[in-house]
């Protein structure tokens, strides 16, 4: 082969080498207890300290509390438990369960990690679960705020890592979502797969098995105002607030009319007005 021909190869080797993605890097699980993935990267990042509030300081949500952490915890003991899908109205605590979840069923375990994958990321889902697979310990891998767009394909990556392909889901890992949609996809979208499939019914039902991916379903519904103002109450006596039940009945009222709902994240934001007015610190 001439010098010129084997130099034109040489370039092109060295070109489609820097348009090849990084190779994934070896995580160093003992880092941290929580990682972020970043698939531009190919890369876990450790979370020095985890956004989150106490498990118990999460009220109206008891029935679906207790079933996120056993099923968290058998997975955590090795047992077989089911992928779970929060949905519901806002602000009601779907992601802080997740978080307080892990927290309290790791302090006892030990070997229980947290890992969020962004939403616009979960093409990159199936590179994440197998760089898992192989880690030692056991793994939560959580997205937050999970849905699909009219013309997102994504959503059969995210099927695909769950329960499909040859490997399946491995057994060390499992995933929590939280989501305002029941079936993570747009109503207008199943109908227009409806409108216009050749057999509507099984295009509907493609779309719909997605949901189906995750056993363990917790429904988030609107609190009551005595909900709410137990929420209230809740954390002003765990951070020691100095108002009294009447200031704080009085104040929570109409902070939650001003805002027209009532949540658990609507709570927290009236204790963090609070403090900050009383010159005390959360924390």
């Amino acid at each position: 082969m001439s010098d010129p021909t084997e130099s034109l190869l040489a370039r092109i080797a060295d070109a489609l080498d820097r348009l090849a993605p990084p190779r994934a890097a070896k995580p160093d699980l003992a880092a941290a207890e929580a990682f972020v993935w970043h698939a531009d990267r190919s890369e876990l990042a450790p979370v020095p300290k985890v956004n989150r509030v106490e498990l118990a300081l999460l009220r109206g949500i008891d029935l679906v509390r207790d079933q996120l952490a056993e099923n968290t915890e058998r997975f955590a003991r090795g047992l077989p438990a089911n992928n779970a899908l929060l949905w519901g109205a806002r602000g009601m605590g779907k992601s802080s369960l997740v978080k307080a979840v892990h927290a309290e069923v790791n302090a006892a375990r030990g070997t229980l990690k947290l890992v969020e994958i962004h939403r616009e990321d979960i093409n990159s889902l199936p590179l994440l679960m197998g760089i898992l697979r192989d880690a030692p310990g056991q793994f939560i891998v959580f997205c937050d705020d999970l849905s699909f767009d009219s013309d997102d394909t994504s959503y059969k990556s995210l099927k695909a890592a769950l329960e499909g392909g040859i490997e399946g889901r491995p057994a060390n890992v499992i995933f929590y979502a939280t989501s305002n949609r029941r079936h993570l996809l747009p109503r207008d979208m199943m109908e227009n797969e409806r409108s216009t499939a050749i057999n509507p019914g099984e295009a509907v039902e493609e779309k719909v098995s997605l949901s189906d991916r995750f056993g363990l379903w917790l429904g988030f519904h609107r609190c009551s105002q005595d909900e709410y103002l137990s929420m209230v109450f809740g954390y002003a006596d765990h951070f020691k607030l100095k108002a009294s039940r009447e200031e704080l009945h009085a104040g929570a009222i109409e902070w939650a009319a001003t805002r027209g709902a009532r949540s658990g994240r609507t709570a927290w934001q009236y204790i963090q007005d609070l403090a900050g007015k009383l010159g005390q610190q959360l924390g």
